[in-house]
């Protein structure tokens, strides 16, 4: 389904659910499968930390290469939505409330609504959860991973994507303010002023410090300034030119578009400027870029690398994607054992192929989207070329539902991611939280 369709329905479908009373979602159990798996949640692993980021990504990558996911999966996803409207990262027991104040994050509520967005048929989910990201935005027009936390890239950019896939636009979303996301990211791209090898890339944050330049906030801010999320239209789509550099005729400033330290002023600019970056580091580390955890061995990191992919495709940039794209395929890159059995990891690269258009059934190779199905309930159904019988979870025959009947299924736009996810924003979420919390 086009995603504009969608789109135009969501706010009727969200007061026609109000009106009818829409019934609510199931609470998460423990099935009886030799993993012990919750009904519904992809992932044998713990789902402490990702389990929402997770689902998410892997409903968006299913979707977007016309599989339609398992009910079940969806309820799930929609059962781990607080009473405000936000999510955590993953909630064993939704017959709990939600802490508002720390157990709830800006990341998983922003990739729960993207996905939840694409699927359809969960309008009033969506709904609370754009009210939840609409209460909690900052004074600079950004968001923190928590409620009331310093703006970060990474967060911020999450946010504008849920917005994206919901048809508002991010650039009108402004605080009490009038600052918008955009501003928010804006301050935080390093200009003419910074080191020549970190110019156009975003910080994490400045709530301490001098900016610091970070590839994972850039992969996620280049793809957000485009006011885009995890799934867009463009895919496989190439201008015909690399990205634009930002450009400093005395090193100091004084670029063409840009401020007096050389931060582009508008988010084209910005975007052109971020992705230019990203090329060139990836080109000095043969395609795709490198672990920024701290204390990390040198080592590739292949969330980050998909998400560059990701945003590269978004900007139109499908040939300069290729490159990162091909190295993540190749046998020696090490991508494929990363994301065995892992649905996020395996939801980002599938993610990233569709959006360069690539194959991401013919993975150098592998086919992802058989892989991750695999790590969670059987599909409702398959495009061609799928592994889906047609049939559902339940072994009966199912056809795919719109949005405007009410169904789960739907595939909506075409993909870039994410996934955010992020990690995504690398495994942003997962990776974050595990350093934070």
């Amino acid at each position: 389904m086009n995603i504009r369709r969608s789109v135009a329905a969501l706010s009727l479908c969200a007061a026609l659910c109000a009106a009818v009373g829409a019934a609510a979602a199931p609470v998460a159990v423990a099935d009886d499968s030799p993993a012990g798996r919750s009904e519904g949640l992809y992932g044998a692993k713990d789902p402490k930390f990702d389990g929402v980021w997770r689902q998410s990504l892997a409903l968006l990558a299913q979707d977007a290469v016309g599989v339609t996911p398992a009910k079940s999966a969806i309820d799930w996803l929609t059962g781990q939505s607080c009473a405000d409207g936000g999510f955590a990262a993953y909630r064993a027991d939704t017959s709990k409330a939600c802490d508002p104040k720390k157990g709830e994050f800006t990341d998983a509520t922003a990739a729960a609504i993207q996905a939840l967005a694409a699927v359809g048929g969960r309008a009033d989910t969506v709904e609370k959860g754009i009210g939840w990201l609409k209460s909690h935005q900052n004074e600079d027009g950004g968001w923190g991973m928590n409620p009331g936390g310093p703006s970060d890239a990474n967060s911020t950019s999450a946010a504008i994507g849920a917005f994206a896939a919901t048809g508002q636009d991010p650039a009108k979303v402004n605080a009490k303010g009038g600052k918008s996301p955009y501003d928010a990211l804006l301050a935080l791209q390093l200009g003419c002023s910074a080191k020549a090898a970190e110019r156009g890339a975003f910080a994490y944050t400045a709530d301490k410090g001098k900016p610091v330049a970070n590839e994972l906030a850039t992969a996620s801010a280049a793809l957000a300034v485009q006011g885009k999320g995890f799934v867009f239209e463009t895919v496989g789509k190439d201008r015909g030119a690399a990205p634009e550099p930002l450009s400093c005729a005395d090193g100091k400033g004084g670029a063409d578009g840009a401020d007096g330290a050389g931060t582009p002023k508008d988010a084209a600019k910005a975007a052109e400027a971020a992705l230019a970056h990203l090329s060139r580091v990836m080109s000095d580390t043969d395609m795709h870029l490198k672990s920024a955890l701290p204390g990390a061995k040198d080592q590739p990191d292949f969330g980050g690398t998909a998400d560059a992919v990701v945003a590269l495709a978004a900007g139109e940039h499908s040939a300069t994607a290729g490159k990162p794209l091909q190295w993540l395929q190749g046998k020696d890159s090490g991508a494929a054992a990363w994301a065995k059995g892992d649905p996020g990891a395996l939801a980002k690269l599938i993610l990233a192929a569709h959006a360069a258009g690539a194959n991401p059934r013919d993975f150098g190779g592998a086919d992802l989207v058989q892989q991750l199905n695999a790590t969670g309930p059987k599909p409702e159904a398959a495009a061609p070329g799928g592994e889906s019988d047609g049939k559902n979870e339940k072994g009966e025959k199912s056809e795919k539902k719109s949005d405007d009947d009410g169904g789960v299924g739907g595939v909506w736009w075409t993909v870039g991611v994410c996934a955010v996810a992020g990690v995504g924003i690398g495994f942003l979420l997962s990776g974050r939280k595990r350093r934070q919390l």
